[in-house]
């Protein structure tokens, strides 16, 4: 059995996690010293899913959220001080009571965005990769060189993902350090979680003439963005954070991985790149290397417990070994799969292993802005592998069995799965936890959720927000405790 790392323990998995007032409770006469140390408190309906394939509810909770955007401690009606504190808390103008209608949910976490390519979305889905990245996004990846460009583009992307409920976001950016690390400060401004990457190409025999850098260059530069990217103003608690990100093997030469690697371990960064996404990436790496891309990257050293491996279609079981002992992390990205992968993932597999796994919207390889919709997508991506598509076999033949994913597994994927993944700890209402959360209003004009009163179970909840949660629901957005979207 796979033991869990110290990252892993950060969650409950035998036990839904139970929510208690007592520490901030403890010494009755000092409450009033404790109610002036919290900045923010948010009063109602609640979930979230402390375990993968369950989930917790609660029809009236206090969250309290300290100076510091972390969460004090989770209360609920069974507590003694509840009421009473909720009061106090309202009378200092501390308490955001959510109406009825309204829902307390973590923040999601993205774990695949092409930041440069968010003006395609939605253009060209119908061609092969290869002439989708050749018409469209070779040549507008380039323009960002010019960093103005880039300050055009950038800071409405980073609010259409706050907007949708996004608070942590996983950037590809491109192989320019000022554009880099303009997308670095606009995160910063907006308030996201970012993890930013100066994107490395090198390899001149699968890079357009216009889009590419030397080794050389590509590995100075990718040095100084670490550095830069660490320094930024404002940015002492690591808000924002360096990603360094080889496009996939073949866009890189074996000096440019092997360098990169060395950064990796010099820096500690996180490393994010593609891995295994179709045919001809699999065939390129065994024709040139003679081994998988999940090895490569472990000899480069650049396979370690910060590592988000994109896609990860044609996973041998050695691979998968390899990934769940680096407590390496891989971004399911089933729409974009769905496209261009040639193949359905193995999330079935992936997550019965233990591995580390969180979902990717892939912008703009999918055009939807939106992880709620991304936990829709990898429901439906799941089903169509399990039932399958020939219609000239019988049904028994037709798909995989047993590979079916819940709901409740992609929302958790959406959340905990990519806190774990990005070694940050969101995704949960608990003590020690960031406040990244969002309030989901199923009242909103224009709404598409209907909750009709005393239909709908719990779970049924939950589902119904997962799968009709639009931009216009998400009224009000917290990450580190602050306020980034409010409507």
């Amino acid at each position: 059995m796979h033991r869990p790392t110290e990252k892993q323990r950060w969650y409950p998995r035998a036990r839904p996690y139970r929510a208690t007032g007592a520490r901030l409770l403890q010494d009755t006469n000092n409450k009033m010293q404790q109610i002036d140390s919290l900045t923010l408190a948010v009063r109602g309906a609640l979930f979230h899913c402390p375990v993968k394939g369950d989930f917790e509810h609660h029809e009236d909770a206090l969250v309290l959220v300290g100076a510091d955007g972390q969460i004090e401690s989770v209360l609920t009606q069974a507590d003694p001080e509840f009421a009473a504190l909720s009061d106090t808390l309202a009378a200092a103008g501390k308490l955001t009571q959510l109406a009825p209608g309204q829902y307390l949910m973590p923040g999601m976490v993205d774990l695949h965005v092409h930041a440069p390519q968010w003006p395609q979305a939605g253009k060209g889905l119908d061609l092969p990769l290869y002439d989708w990245l050749q018409d469209y996004t070779f040549p507008l990846e380039a323009r960002f060189e010019d960093e103005s460009f880039a300050r055009s583009v950038y800071p409405h992307l980073v609010n259409a993902l706050l907007a949708n409920g996004t608070t942590s976001a996983v950037y590809f950016a491109t192989v320019h350090n000022p554009a880099s690390v303009a997308l670095a400060e606009i995160c910063l401004e907006q308030g996201q979680r970012g993890y930013v990457g100066k994107v490395n190409m090198d390899d001149p025999s699968q890079c357009p003439p216009y889009y590419i850098e030397t080794t050389e260059q590509g590995l100075a530069d990718t040095e100084a963005f670490i550095q830069q990217v660490r320094a930024l103003p404002g940015n002492e608690q690591g808000l924002v954070n360096p990603v360094i990100t080889p496009r996939f093997v073949p866009s890189c030469t074996a000096d440019m991985l092997k360098g990169l690697g060395k950064l990796a371990q010099r820096y500690h960064c996180h490393v994010q790149t593609h891995c295994s996404e179709s045919d001809w990436a699999r065939d390129y790496s065994q024709e040139h290397y003679g081994q998988t891309d999940v090895a490569i990257y472990r000899d480069m050293g650049l396979l370690t417990s910060r590592t988000i491996l994109a896609h990860s279609i044609f996973l041998t079981d050695e691979d998968m070994a390899a990934i769940r002992d680096a407590n390496a992390a891989i971004a399911h990205c089933p729409l974009s799969n769905m496209y261009f992968a040639n193949a359905a993932m193995k999330t079935r597999e992936v997550l019965d292993r233990d591995l580390q796994v969180g979902l990717g919207t892939d912008l703009a390889g999918a055009p939807i802005p939106s992880v709620f919709h991304t936990c829709l997508d990898a429901v439906n991506h799941s089903r169509v592998r399990e039932d399958g598509t020939d219609t000239h076999r019988p049904a028994g033949e037709r798909g995989e069995a047993g590979s079916r994913v819940s709901f409740l597994e992609a929302y958790w994927m959406a959340t905990v799965g990519g806190g774990l993944a990005i070694d940050a700890r969101v995704g949960l209402f608990a003590p020690g936890y960031a406040f990244d959360a969002l309030v989901v209003d199923a009242n909103a004009p224009d709404s598409d959720l209907y909750l009709p009163e005393g239909m709908d179970s719990p779970r049924d909840l939950l589902e119904k927000l997962i799968c009709l949660t639009r931009r216009a629901n998400i009224r009000t957005v917290w990450v580190q405790g602050r306020q980034v979207i409010n409507k």
